[in-house]
């Protein structure tokens, strides 16, 4: 039986190429919904998709319908936009009123989201049910190890990661010998790593924590790493990455092995406590 359309809700990032690449490989249907300021314009390239506001509800479940669309997926970061950029229609403006304070949490949003969508026709699948094998296993992912002194900070960051989540702030902190420099706001991991840059004192340097969130909504915003994501914490000054095994995406896991042995730091899957 053949796989049903999939409609891909793409942001930014590597992931939406991932899937799109993914479902080229098996010949499956796909149609991009691109959300303006945040999906990279070459990843539509010659591909069906259209650009939308991510306010823009009715259109969202007009397309997907004239489309063929059954199954839809949530791909990539966005960050959290402001009212005026939002330019919500009708339908998003009684989604967000029904929601509320829920509307200012990420969690939140995309369960209530997903819901919504759910209840119009289409089935919510996460992006790792598409890319087999992405989740992160537990142990290294290059030949370099955390010492005694990463690993002591993987146990703070842990904790700290998993404290931040469970208020739906972020899923990523940044501990360099026992302190936590500063953890993940709305603007997202590359900008957490981009401040901590400044913010690390002398010695070995810090390492970016990234774990799920408590409760997290499997089907969208699963943590994801990508080389990106390892060529930016070695210009930052970081020693590694410990991510949580079995919650966490990796965007082509051999490169990223790769890219942290070249950069001297490690990659690590660990288990939450």
């Amino acid at each position: 039986m053949a796989a049903t359309k999939l409609g891909i809700l793409a942001g930014g990032g590597e992931l939406p190429a991932r899937i799109v690449a993914a479902c080229e490989a098996e010949h499956r249907a796909y149609f991009i919904v691109a959300l303006l300021g945040a999906a990279e314009p070459d990843l539509v390239s010659g591909r069906p998709h259209v650009w939308l506001h991510i306010g823009q509800a009715a259109a969202l479940l007009r397309v997907l319908r004239q489309n063929g669309v059954a199954e839809i997926v949530m791909a990539g970061a966005v960050k959290r936009p402001t009212w005026w950029s939002l330019r919500p229609d009708w339908p998003a403006l009684k989604f967000y009123a029904r929601i509320g304070r829920r509307a200012f949490r990420d969690d939140s949003l995309l369960r209530a989201a997903i819901h919504t969508i759910e209840a119009e026709g289409f089935r919510v699948v996460g992006a790792e049910t598409l890319l087999h094998d992405m989740l992160a296993p537990v142990g290294p992912l290059g030949r370099i190890l955390p010492d005694a002194a990463a690993l002591a900070d993987i146990v703070i960051g842990l904790a700290a990661a998993r404290e931040h989540g469970a208020r739906d702030r972020g899923q990523a902190v940044v501990v360099q010998a026992g302190r936590v420099l500063a953890k993940e706001a709305d603007a997202g991991t590359d900008d957490l790593i981009a401040r901590v840059k400044s913010l690390q004192a002398k010695g070995p340097g810090g390492v970016l924590v990234k774990t799920a969130k408590p409760g997290q909504e499997r089907r969208a915003d699963l943590p994801t790493i990508g080389p990106r994501t390892v060529s930016a914490c070695a210009t930052a000054g970081l020693s590694g990455i410990a991510i949580e095994a079995g919650s966490t995406i990796l965007i082509d896991r051999d490169a990223i092995a790769v890219s942290a042995d070249h950069a001297g730091i490690f990659v690590i899957g660990v288990t939450v406590p």
